[in-house]
């Protein structure tokens, strides 16, 4: 076994696969606000993606504090080299899918808590780009859920009209599509049926740099490069904790975790809450001057139970295409508790390739092919629900983390109801977060094992 598999201690690789979104960095990708770290800081944020920046933004720039708390973000390697930089870039609510887990789990009225929560996301980040007048590439469309399987279907469709029947309003966006308009309208070749509803796409790289370069504007001292090997097991005498990086070690009153797959390294009571799983992403495009339908949104291709893709459009013409995890599910040593994002994961490369062809109508002659790919780690927690809130037993460390391949519809508000929770010591509560989001005591040991099935 891999030294990258030891378990508890998943460290993010020092090469890796070059994703997309990164072929143009920001001026802040290798920043350091200051040649020497601070040897103490007020509060200390512990990853430099969307989370990261989320918190960062809020403490800062959106909720200003006087006098202005000294913080400090670091990052293990360039800004947004995690997670967040090798996503799909979907802004995407999951209306109904995971819905039916938490319905039968914790009740309908828990599950659609979550789902306004994910469709609030939308109009929040919309305002966002607006307000600092952001170019991420944001746009709105509707995506396309289909399905392959006609009993996974006609069990996604029981679970819909028993949503319409509750009158949950989010409910009135999302349509069937038989499966002659999944063909003729959404052009896929052998769905039987499927969904659509709103959705969004961006250009996640780009929106936390920015994010990030307005709270440097404010006072943030950014560290890239800078990882963290430990945080003390016990706090000083004055109450900070002593945390260890690569260029020394930081005393921090507060630290928020947005370590998402790396989270157990640090906090060693996550290791079974919160696994590195290691997904494929890729960016593939149509031959220059070749024919191919036009394709009206975004999609999630579903094959069977937990067998999907999901693709975006670009506004240059090419698509975001990931996932295909079930190719790889059995081979454990591939993915699971693997934080090595610096290796592709062959199976899934090879049925990327070809794809558009294989599924779409109208890009049989695309010529389509791969311009990018790579991989990208991300933290799946046990029981499918993020970690939000104060890590349990330990005063002044706060948590948001575990977003299970899905962080764009949830870590904006979960990185600014951390900050609240940090800076004004907001309860859980009182923050607008999904109740089922809470980490506690009892979710370290997970009753659930969602991820391994």
């Amino acid at each position: 076994m891999s030294n990258f598999h030891a378990k508890s201690f998943p460290r993010p690789a020092a090469g890796y696969t070059q994703s997309f979104w990164r072929t143009q960095p920001d001026p802040l990708d290798n920043h350091q606000t200051t040649p020497d770290l601070p040897e103490e800081t007020d509060i200390l944020i512990i990853g430099g993606g969307y989370v990261g920046a989320s918190a960062a933004y809020r403490l800062l720039a959106e909720n200003p504090q006087n006098p202005t708390p000294r913080v400090v973000l670091v990052e293990a390697r360039e800004l947004c080299s995690g997670a967040t930089g090798r996503n799909g870039g979907h802004l995407r609510p999951d209306i109904y899918s995971a819905t039916a887990l938490f319905t039968e789990r914790y009740g309908i009225e828990a599950a659609a808590e979550i789902v306004r929560f994910e469709i609030s996301h939308m109009k929040l980040v919309e305002e966002l780009v607006r307000k600092e007048n952001i170019d991420c590439d944001l746009t709105f469309t509707r995506s396309y859920d289909m399905y392959f399987d006609e009993d996974e279907l006609k069990e996604a469709k029981a679970f819909y009209d028993l949503l319409v029947e509750q009158g949950l309003d989010f409910m009135d966006d999302v349509k069937y599509m038989s499966q002659t308009e999944a063909q003729e309208m959404a052009h896929v070749r052998d769905a039987k049926g499927g969904f659509s509803f709103s959705a969004g796409h961006l250009w996640p790289y780009k929106l936390v740099a920015h994010l990030i370069r307005v709270a440097v504007s404010y006072g943030l001292n950014l560290q890239t490069n800078t990882p963290v090997s430990e945080i003390g097991e016990t706090p000083n005498e004055d109450g900070s904790w002593p945390v260890t990086t690569s260029r020394g070690v930081m005393n921090a009153r507060k630290i928020i975790l947005a370590t998402n797959a790396f989270t157990s390294a640090l906090a060693p009571e996550y290791s079974k809450a919160i696994i590195p799983c290691k997904g494929i992403c890729s960016q593939i495009a149509a031959a220059s001057g070749a024919l191919h339908q036009e394709l009206p949104g975004t999609y999630v291709i579903r094959y069977g139970p937990g067998a999907y893709i999901y693709q975006i459009p670009r506004n240059d013409g090419s698509l975001i295409v990931g996932g295909a995890s079930h190719l790889f599910k059995d081979d454990r040593e591939e993915w699971y508790n693997n934080p090595d994002d610096g290796k592709l994961i062959k199976v899934a490369a090879d049925y990327l390739d070809g794809y558009m062809q294989r599924t779409f109508l109208g890009w049989e002659d695309s010529e389509a092919q791969i311009k990018h790919i790579w991989a990208g780690v991300m933290g799946y927690s046990a029981d499918s629900l993020p970690h939000v809130g104060r890590i349990p037993g330990k005063s002044g460390q706060f948590i948001a983390a575990g977003f299970n391949g899905h962080g764009m519809p949830v870590a904006f508000l979960s990185g600014k109801a951390i900050a609240d929770m940090v800076q004004n010591s907001v309860a859980f509560e009182d923050t607008g977060l999904p109740r089922l989001y809470k980490t506690s005591l009892a979710r370290l040991a997970p009753e659930f094992d969602d991820i391994l099935g």
